[in-house]
């Protein structure tokens, strides 16, 4: 990770293409574009390989999920529950339709711990978003039962985890609508894009009508359809470019995760030197795509101390508990609701009443596990050099806290 690694002929062919027929949009130009759609392929292509009836590619993985929030009918009044350690993405999506996120804690896993999801649930709960954060699933069967049981749609975020699977069957599958991001540092990237995978016919026409401005896509996809509209809209269409670059990636994912997991199954060898060190509890290995290798060491202080030597030594680990963009109590624009609205909005309603406040410590069972947390990125192409450097780093860890 990321897919920028395996950049070649496949990509420069698939652009070529789109190139040579001078059409960048996608939709319309048929003559002049000569039966080329990249876009259009890329959702074909991508809904296949998930074992989903339907696809629709977007700009982004932000956007994927605010435009499945949108057209699940999620607005102002309404809660969506996600869980206090994903990228800030989840939540800007559910605050940009009007909804208000409520968060749960997470478990061994890194994600949503489904017996605190239980406890979230008011009437007012419209939607339930899952991260299958760092790669790796999160427990999706019993999320889906809490569900169920209370007739909540569920949109998997798996932007951080394309190609994985549970039991077989591909993540964002299970729920209602399962989003993708393809930003730069994707396992698969097409510089910046998303795409969202449903069964649902209808979820999918309406996706595909909102994401072009709510114009008419009666003969979705291979035109615009006519000039009648059902619904406003808003512009959040991916280009040719992208699609191209989409369908060569795709076919290098399976390829990419195998790379992946002989990497990080190399890491972890290394990481197993340090005294006391546990790792993330994956609930189903083999689906795990391997894109990060998490471990836990005893205490919050061990793992300060672990990871300096280890920067020390060229080798330094990312420790999610400090960083701005993922995890919950550092999310300091959400903690002291800043907003750039003069209303305050999406803070405030409009008579000046605040709508949400969120408490830094609301969630101790994700700190206790947060802190001890440390995370390597896994690469695709792991140079035997930088496996040894991380490999030494860690044995004079080993060496100092023994």
């Amino acid at each position: 990770m990321p897919g920028f690694e395996v950049f070649g002929e496949k990509e420069k062919q698939e652009i070529l293409d789109v190139l040579e027929t001078g059409v960048l949009f996608r939709y319309e130009f048929g003559e002049q574009r000569k039966g080329v759609y990249k876009v259009r392929t890329f959702e074909e292509k991508f809904a296949k390989y998930n074992g989903a009836g339907y696809a629709q590619a977007v700009t982004s993985g932000t956007v994927a999920l605010k435009v499945a929030l949108a057209v699940l009918g999620v607005g102002p009044g309404d809660e969506v529950i996600t869980q206090g350690f994903t990228f800030v993405a989840t939540w800007e999506a559910i605050f940009d339709v009007g909804a208000i996120p409520v968060f749960t804690e997470i478990d061994a896993t890194l994600n949503m711990a489904p017996a605190d999801l239980e406890k979230k649930i008011t009437e007012k709960t419209k939607a339930i978003i899952p991260v299958h954060m760092l790669g790796s699933g999160a427990r999706i069967d019993e999320i889906m039962a809490i569900a169920d049981k209370h007739n909540i749609p569920v949109i998997e975020d798996t932007a951080q985890a394309a190609g994985g699977t549970w039991r077989g069957k591909h993540l964002g599958t299970f729920g209602k609508c399962g989003t993708f991001s393809f930003d730069a540092v994707k396992t698969m990237t097409t510089g910046e894009g998303g795409m969202i995978i449903t069964d649902d016919e209808n979820i999918w026409r309406n996706m595909s009508e909102y994401h072009d401005h709510g114009h008419d896509h009666v003969p979705n996809p291979g035109g615009r359809g006519g000039e009648g509209s059902s619904f406003i809209g808003f512009n959040y269409r991916m280009m040719e470019l992208q699609g191209a670059m989409g369908i060569a990636q795709l076919a290098q994912l399976d390829g990419m995760i195998v790379a992946q997991k002989e990497n990080k199954t190399a890491m972890r060898n290394s990481v197993r030197k340090l005294p006391g060190v546990t790792f993330r509890t994956l609930v189903d290995e083999e689906g795990d795509s391997a894109t990060f290798l998490a471990f836990f060491l005893p205490s919050r202080e061990n793992a300060q101390i672990v990871n300096r030597i280890l920067q020390d030594n060229g080798a330094g680990a990312i420790s999610f508990a400090e960083n701005t963009w993922h995890y919950y109590p550092k999310w300091e624009h959400i903690i002291n609701s800043s907003t750039v609205t003069d209303s305050g909005w999406p803070f405030k309603d409009q008579d000046g009443r605040r709508r949400v406040v969120y408490d830094p410590q609301n969630l101790p069972g994700s700190a206790e596990i947060m802190n001890r947390l440390l995370v390597y990125q896994v690469p695709i192409k792991l140079p035997e050099e930088r496996l040894q450097q991380i490999d030494a780093a860690m044995e004079k860890a080993a060496a100092e806290v023994g």
